[in-house]
């Protein structure tokens, strides 16, 4: 349960099972020290693995990193090359060695990934094929958006003949079919808005928001909204136990 100690951090219980993070902030923390935006991409990608490294280590068993959206194309082009070009690299040279030598997590895409360059698209497949069903799973949205994904939803159900769908058979066909909704969304750099991330998903997902810029946010960070999470009461639309009606 969240609050026993296990050296310096905590261990979750099943109320904090998968967290999504909106990733916000790299092109300010470069800009604020005078670098190119492109610079920030790459504070970025170190920061994503300390803050999986502690999440896997708290026990959160899902991890939803908002990398790239449909929106994202509309940035200069040689931001968009730099981005591509460094997730590429990321894949290949830190993502795929580490999947190869430890067998507790995978990774799963989200989004559209044809409208990506194509290379990049043959390696997130290649990757997301090496593993599967591991312990520890965390989910690349990559050319996503909320909209873009219920819409292809309802396109596949129509295609497949479909007429009326419940709430469950219709998360089936979302690219996060078969995971649990997110119990936590942290946003970082300041904004407090969705912004077309995980939209049905996040239904009651409990949302916590900070300036921190992303490549900045840590395991303190990290822990200090995993706290905040469990100070919430969550009623999903009913009412706790001591609460009368």
């Amino acid at each position: 349960m969240f609050g026993k100690k296990k050296t310096d951090t905590f261990v979750c219980d099943e109320r904090l099972d998968h967290v999504a993070v909106i990733m916000d902030g790299n092109g300010r923390w470069a800009q604020k020290r005078g670098l190119p935006r492109t610079a920030g991409h790459k504070a970025g990608a170190d920061a994503v693995e300390e803050i999986l490294k502690v999440f896997r280590e708290i026990g959160v068993h899902t991890v939803t990193l908002y990398a790239f959206s449909t929106e994202n194309w509309k940035r200069p082009r040689e931001e968009v090359d730099a981005i591509m070009s460094l997730l590429s690299l990321y894949l290949e040279n830190h993502v795929k060695p580490k999947m190869e030598e430890d067998d507790g997590f995978c990774l799963r895409f989200l989004g559209d990934l044809s409208k990506l360059p194509a290379d990049l698209s043959a390696k997130c497949r290649e990757i997301e094929s090496l593993k599967k069903d591991r312990p520890f799973l965390v989910q690349v949205a990559l050319n996503y958006g909320g909209r873009d994904e219920i819409l292809r939803a309802v396109n596949s159900l129509l295609a497949g003949g479909v007429k009326t769908v419940d709430g469950d058979t219709f998360s089936q066909y979302l690219d996060t079919g078969g995971v649990r909704d997110p119990d936590l969304l942290i946003r970082t750099g300041g904004d407090m808005r969705l912004s077309n991330f995980l939209l049905w998903q996040s239904a009651y997902t409990e949302f916590y928001f900070t300036d921190t810029l992303f490549p900045d946010f840590g395991r303190a960070d990290v822990l200090d909204a995993v706290r905040d999470f469990y100070k919430r009461k969550r009623r999903f639309g009913g009412l706790n136990k001591e609460e009368k009606p």
